[in-house]
């Protein structure tokens, strides 16, 4: 009889989540939903239809994730400072039962499904120096942030996805060493990133050598609290990272240099890192390491955001 209860009442909840693609998670039970989780678990599998999922004001500590198939989410917060998905793992953190963690599986949120999106709220990893712990790993192609603030140290945002297309529009970034990284094609429109102390380098990139684009960053402001002239742009986690600097400024935190091959030196053969109108004062494309690059006006123009995101519109939300 209880199994047959369970069944009756997840099917229950899965039609009310097909007839209402819009949904609550609010902490006081005044929503449809008291977690994140329970809100996503609730999506169907293969879904097609968008599902808007509104998150009410509240720091909710949780292990989130979305998986395959599960596609189509829109995440909305009511407000961006005060609706904060947060989580402390961190990688070699060894669970009460069960095996270290890996620096993805220590994400606060794992993002699996295709054409997710998020809106106002704060991803935050809280673990530290600890280790590396990301407060968003992003699988799934088409991911879209608009107005999101992703805080935490090392790795904090991960856009981990081989051939996913990642688009993030007037975000906050901050962390230490590799607080950006990923194989994923990311355009970055109009954010700020933040250099912690303590680090060495803001980007991390493992772009495949099949892949074009690798991080774009469009009009972005490169700040923080860090000391002058300690941090690199980037450096090529694997041997093809790409890297493109298109109109940001640059504050006093980054090397005259600009970027680093991490210690081997084919990486300054394979690797693609350039810059086109930086400014700032740390912009210095006279200073820069010879194997990067400096566009010209008919090389920039091959990394609008179309060309990047190869034809996908993410301005375009259902």
């Amino acid at each position: 009889m209880t199994k047959f209860l369970l069944v009756a009442f997840l099917f229950l909840s899965l039609t009310g989540f097909a007839q209402n693609s819009r949904v609550t998670v609010a902490q006081d039970g005044s929503g449809t939903y008291r977690t994140v989780q329970e809100a996503l678990d609730a999506v169907p599998l293969n879904n097609t239809r968008p599902v808007v999922i509104f998150i009410k004001k509240g720091i909710y500590k949780e292990k989130l994730n979305l998986p395959k198939k599960k596609d189509f989410v829109r995440l909305v917060g009511e407000d961006l400072n005060t609706t904060v998905l947060t989580y402390d793992d961190y990688n070699g953190r060894t669970p009460a039962n069960g095996e270290p963690l890996g620096t993805s599986e220590a994400s606060t949120f794992r993002v699996f499904g295709k054409n997710f999106s998020a809106e106002n709220i704060t991803f935050e990893n809280t673990a530290g120096t600890l280790g590396q712990g990301p407060a968003m790993w992003v699988y799934g192609d088409k991911a879209r942030f608009e107005n999101c603030r992703f805080l935490g140290f090392r790795d904090t945002l991960y856009a981990y996805g081989y051939g996913s297309r990642q688009f993030y529009k007037n975000c906050y970034v901050e962390g230490v060493t590799d607080f950006m990284l990923g194989s994923a094609t990311a355009y970055f429109e109009d954010c700020t990133l933040f250099c912690k102390p303590g680090g060495t380098v803001m980007i991390a990139t493992s772009t495949p050598d099949s892949i074009r684009y690798g991080f774009v960053l469009s009009g972005c402001k490169i700040v923080g609290d860090a000391p002058d002239d300690s941090y690199y742009i980037a450096r090529p986690w694997k041997p093809f990272g790409k890297t493109v600097l298109l109109n940001c400024e640059l504050s006093k935190i980054i090397k005259p240099k600009g970027w680093d091959h991490w210690g081997k030196e084919s990486n300054k053969q394979d690797a693609f890192f350039a810059e086109y109108k930086s400014i700032g004062p740390g912009a210095a494309p006279k200073a820069r390491i010879l194997w990067s690059k400096q566009l010209t006006p008919q090389q920039a123009a091959f990394y609008t955001r179309s060309t990047v995101l190869g034809g996908w519109d993410p301005t375009r939300v259902e």
